[in-house]
């Protein structure tokens, strides 16, 4: 019995660390999105993902204001270009957000 507990142990603790790695990949694609999205339009944004049995289903970009100097559609473009290219697989879909303040600042 002590065994058998032993292998399932083992095997829940190898599965756990292909998972961990999976994460800090993911984690640094989505720095890199930030970064590139930051160099084509001039404001870096926070960079979210989800991956869904190990299929990349969703990427947000939130942006701390509206970027100046490029439209929704030139925002757009780039993302899906940035976000297939770090990731290396385009995703089920892209949410791109703007956070504005409350009042008048």
């Amino acid at each position: 019995m002590k065994i058998r507990f032993a292998c399932v142990l083992s095997v829940l603790l190898f599965v756990g660390c292909g998972a961990v790695d999976a994460m800090k990949e993911g984690f640094q694609h989505s720095q890199d999105v930030a970064t590139d999205m930051e160099k084509a339009v001039g404001m870096k944004p926070f960079v979210g993902f989800n991956w869904v049995n190990g299929s990349l289903a969703n990427v947000t970009i939130t942006f701390e204001g509206i970027p100046k100097g490029a439209s929704s559609q030139e925002i757009a473009a780039v993302a899906r270009s940035v976000v297939t290219a770090r990731f290396k697989e385009a995703p089920d879909q892209i949410v791109i957000s703007y956070t504005l303040p409350g009042k008048d600042s």
